[in-house]
């Protein structure tokens, strides 16, 4: 199966790439599900393109809006754009755009994004006999449902979210971040309204708010879990899925590249998963995120796949940032947060094998001077006496997890 990861920056797409996906998607800086948060310009487009292709990997770009008639004059350029800089598939749930892509990027495969909600294989052969290559299938379906797809399909392509965060609508069909926030999801602009607090206010009490569950901080009655299905990979894999995905373009580059190593280690391994998973399971707990479940994998919709008691992010890691080089007896590193000399931090790589723990003795800044600490989004020099590989990521257990 293809690992499919996500790359909401060239960098981010680097290490994607780097810490073992087979593929990536992005988006330009139009016309994407997360155009306005996490996206590339043209020549950005053309450097990640270039570079997933040196290292034999594919990128696919989501133009998976519901276009406008605005929208109609600017797509035509824009998609023979992406045909001439030579993306490997474009990711699209609307007919208009499908059959723009089809006239004027005729030569490259389409995906149809989950957004188009694909519950059913009578829906999946519409678009294959439309000319679609592969099918994302709507993240609603369980098990035994995906089985008769492919039984039904067995020519045409499919792929799963396996990890990640999961949109609380269907499908990611949602309107509340427009009617709350006047910022349209279905067009690139979420502002994840379903993870805000919400209280009861009745109509003659002003100001006086009502928790709807006894809660000092409010409900979350909104409030998905995110899936994790990485226990389940050989049931994928004998369901005849062609590739799986990893979900998180607003998400660290950490993430992206501890989540995406995680997975390549499991499918690499996935004749023997259950002398791994422990380990495996225990690697994704590092990264920030919500309670995990299986989604709809193995059963409809319930209460388990809501967590009522809040929206914080699970953080037993810190993320402290990335290695740039070494020099030396030093390690330049770009700071993402606070650590200080005498603390605990641990080095991961590509290669786990590789990953270390060490103390840290001396840190200076750029110009040599001894600092105590790090801050955030400074670049700092770290003593290290070993030879290391490269595109090292940086992280310490937070205290008490």
């Amino acid at each position: 199966m293809e690992l499919l990861s996500p790359a909401g920056s060239l960098e981010k797409l680097r290490y994607a790439v780097l810490y073992g996906a087979d593929a990536v998607y992005a988006s330009g800086e139009q016309f994407g599900l997360r155009a306005q948060s996490t996206n590339f310009d043209y020549l950005e487009l053309k450097e990640a393109v270039a570079f997933c292709h040196k290292f034999k990997k594919k990128i696919y770009i989501t133009v998976n809006i519901f276009a406008r008639n605005k929208d109609l004059n600017e797509l035509p350029g824009y998609l023979t754009f992406l045909q001439n800089i030579g993306v490997d598939a474009l990711i699209v749930s609307d007919p208009a755009i499908f059959s723009l892509a089809q006239e004027y990027a005729s030569a490259l495969p389409i995906h149809i994004s989950t957004q188009a909600n694909v519950t059913s294989w009578k829906s999946a052969d519409f678009w294959f006999k439309q000319g679609a290559r592969r099918i994302i299938l709507a993240r609603e379906l369980n098990l035994y449902e995906i089985k008769e797809i492919r039984q039904k399909l067995p020519e045409i392509e499919l792929e799963i979210f396996v990890h990640g965060a999961m949109c609380m609508a269907y499908s990611g069909r949602c309107l509340l971040s427009n009617f709350l926030n006047s910022r349209d999801a279905n067009r690139g602009n979420c502002s994840q309204p379903c993870r805000w607090k919400y209280h009861l206010l009745e109509e003659t009490r002003p100001g006086e708010y009502f928790p709807v569950e006894q809660d000092n901080y409010g409900t979350y009655l909104l409030n998905s879990r995110d899936v994790n299905l990485i226990r389940r990979l050989p049931e994928i894999q004998q369901a005849g899925i062609d590739a799986v995905k990893i979900e998180g373009r607003m998400k660290s580059l950490y993430y992206v590249a501890n989540v995406t190593r995680t997975y390549r280690q499991a499918l690499n391994n996935i004749t023997s998963l259950s002398k791994r998973i422990e380990n495996l399971s225990a690697e994704l707990e590092k990264v920030s995120h919500r309670v995990y479940s299986e989604g709809f994998f193995t059963a409809n919709p319930s209460s388990s796949n809501q967590h009522y008691e809040n929206s914080a992010y699970i953080r037993s890691h810190q993320y402290l940032g990335e290695i740039l080089t070494q020099e030396e007896e030093l390690l330049l590193v770009n700071i993402k947060a606070k650590f200080s000399v005498g603390d605990l931090i641990e080095m991961i790589f590509p290669d786990a094998a590789s990953d270390l723990e060490f103390r840290v003795t001396r840190i200076y800044d750029e110009e040599n001077n001894s600092l105590s600490f790090t801050k955030p989004n400074t670049i700092v020099k770290i003593a290290f006496d070993q030879k290391i590989q490269e595109y090292g990521i940086l992280r310490m257990k937070l205290s008490g997890k």
